[in-house]
């Protein structure tokens, strides 16, 4: 699906940054070994990396076709983003291995969800940072992006708790205004977090 999805010349999510992203690179620092799951077609990845040319970025997805593209845009961008094609099933994110893991609209199985959050705590060096945002149940009214499956949404409650041994920095539920490519456009019921480990 998401070959398909991502298929032709233009960006179905469009090529600038997701917007809390964008509101929450200042916490990311040069040098950083950062981590973007579900990245898709690298909007983000390449992001971080335009803005920190000294981070060490790795776009992670399962659409070779996304990480095509991905390297596409950085090499527009003049930027340098590691791809790695990997199903998050299987893919193993370390110990103590990342300063920073981004998860923008990564909605899986609410099982495998849990699963990846545990793995998230595991993998982040000790004052590391996760940085999510993520459509919430409410988001099915407005119809406007993301799942239709109420099991791959997501709700703060459920998050902290899944995230158990990071310090939330921020975290909230919003109605906001996506516009990113054809993919997301207009308002949105959306969860934003962005939590430390702090040891």
């Amino acid at each position: 699906m998401w070959d398909e999805r991502y298929a032709g010349t233009d960006y179905f999510y469009g090529k600038e940054p997701n917007d809390f992203l964008k509101e929450s690179v200042a916490h990311i620092k040069p040098g950083d070994k950062v981590l973007c799951l579900a990245e898709g077609e690298g909007r983000n990845a390449v992001y971080i990396a335009t803005t920190y040319p000294t981070a060490s970025v790795m776009a992670v997805d399962a659409s070779k076709v996304g990480l095509e593209k991905t390297q596409q845009l950085a090499q527009e961008k003049d930027a340098h983003v590691e791809t790695l094609l990997a199903d998050l099933n299987d893919f193993t994110l370390g110990n103590a291995q990342w300063d920073v893991i981004v998860s923008i609209w990564c909605h899986l199985p609410s099982a495998l969800r849990k699963k990846v959050h545990t793995d998230i705590v595991k993998a982040l060096k000790p004052g590391g940072l996760l940085i999510l945002e993520a459509y919430t149940p409410a988001q099915l009214k407005h119809g406007t992006g993301g799942p239709k499956a109420p099991d791959m949404l997501m709700q703060l409650a459920e998050l902290k708790q899944e995230l158990t041994g990071l310090t939330f920095v921020v975290g909230q539920e919003i109605e906001r205004d996506v516009r990113e490519g054809q993919g997301h456009h207009g308002q949105s019921a959306v969860v934003q977090v962005m939590a430390e480990k702090v040891s």
